[in-house]
């Protein structure tokens, strides 16, 4: 099997490279005729001003706007940055060392680029600020979800750290703000089979053999409200959301759950009352039993 090769892209604003793989065949004479019928949504204009620029790589380096279609290359290129919203929020560096760093990730902020956001990623800016190029996550939170994400600052320790969080190695406890309903009987367990259709933007729970897995727990209630723990044993996307809807306590401010609510890009006005409140794990590196609080705080209860 072949492997893939790496990306001689030099890194720009910790951006990670797109990389296409030509075809096998084809009647290109160019590499920039290829690219403009495989990119309809880029204008050939654009497509020659990267050439141009020398912003189109390949495996020995830039390649020009004579650069002829070679079957089976692989190519490199850095995505156009959208417009971005800039998150009025700071994101925090809880721990670090010199081989992960544990960062308190504000609400609003994506934990890596995707789509609409990537400039505005927690990823991006700890590259940025830290000077770490080769940083990467070891584990991910919703864009909306605030709290601690650990990263990894070499490429050869990505998948020990990795490999902890997906064979369910680590401890992980989340805060939430919640309606209280005192007829409601916890702790509990809360067992489900979580669905994450491609191309759709919630997740939803089905019949059939539970992949999710959430102990829920009331801390302490004041008037309507509750403060709760949740503690994951599986991380299926939007897990938390979704069983604490299906207890009939959704939490504050959530727009997904268990209605879909618009909310425009801009506004930071009512962030979700959830956060990653907790880390603990054995360090798969150093064998040091490692813990970590964040120090953010939900404002629907301080």
């Amino acid at each position: 099997m072949r492997r893939k090769p790496s990306s001689p892209l030099p890194q720009r604003a910790g951006l990670d490279a797109a990389r296409l793989k030509l075809p096998s065949v084809g009647s290109w004479s160019s590499l920039r005729e290829h690219l403009v019928e495989r990119l309809p949504r880029v204008a050939a204009e654009r497509i020659d001003e990267m050439l141009v620029e020398e912003r189109i790589w390949g495996v020995s380096g830039p390649l020009g706007i004579d650069a002829p279609f070679v079957p089976d290359a692989y190519i490199w290129f850095h995505r156009d940055l959208p417009v971005e919203v800039p998150v009025p929020f700071e994101i925090g560096v809880v721990y670090q060392d010199d081989a992960i760093v544990v960062a308190d990730k504000p609400h609003f902020l994506a934990t890596i680029p995707r789509g609409q956001h990537i400039m505005q990623t927690a990823l991006v800016k700890l590259r940025d600020s830290l000077g770490l190029p080769d940083l990467s996550p070891a584990h991910r939170l919703d864009r909306v979800t605030a709290g601690l994400v650990l990263f990894v600052v070499r490429r050869e320790l990505r998948g020990k750290y990795q490999t902890m969080f997906r064979d369910r190695l680590v401890h992980k406890e989340y805060e939430a703000i919640a309606p209280y309903d005192p007829a409601l009987e916890l702790p509990r367990v809360v067992r489900s089979r979580i669905i994450k259709e491609r191309g759709v933007i919630t997740a939803f729970e089905v019949d059939g053999e539970p992949n999710a897995e959430t102990h829920v727990s009331l801390v302490e209630h004041r008037g309507p409200l509750g403060r709760y723990r949740l503690n994951p044993l599986t991380g299926r996307t939007h897990q938390l959301r979704l069983h604490m809807s299906g207890l009939g306590v959704p939490i504050v401010n959530d727009d997904f759950y268990p209605v879909l609510r618009e909310r425009p890009l801009d506004d930071f006005s009512s962030p979700l009352q959830l956060l990653a409140r907790d880390l603990s794990f054995v360090d798969p590196v150093s064998g040091v039993e490692r813990s970590f609080t964040s120090g953010l705080r939900l404002s629907a209860w301080s």
